[in-house]
């Protein structure tokens, strides 16, 4: 198993994890493992919550008609472009 060592925490962080630690009945060690594993376990569901709600608008729009009634109608609707022609036109 791995080890890993935090230098450097102020008085009072130290403190509060202490006390969380005896609450619990657990180590400082175990009680930091916890945290760590829990916050990592929380951001993983909330990405997978976002995704899946990102998915579900996606597939927002929901018809009916066949792919192609709905590319023809698209095509239909559009209207053309009548502008004006001039001779020396860049695009043209």
């Amino acid at each position: 198993m791995a080890n890993l060592q935090v230098r450097d925490i102020d008085n009072r962080l130290y403190e509060s994890l202490k006390r969380r630690a005896e609450l619990e009945h657990r180590s400082i060690s175990q009680e930091v493992v916890m945290i760590i594993e829990n916050h990592l376990k929380r951001d993983n569901l909330e990405s997978e919550l976002q995704t899946l709600e990102f998915l579900k608008l996606t597939n927002s729009w929901h018809d009916d008609k066949s792919a192609k009634d709905i590319i023809s109608e698209i095509k239909s609707s559009r209207s053309k472009n009548h502008r004006s022609r001039i001779a020396d036109e860049l695009f043209d």
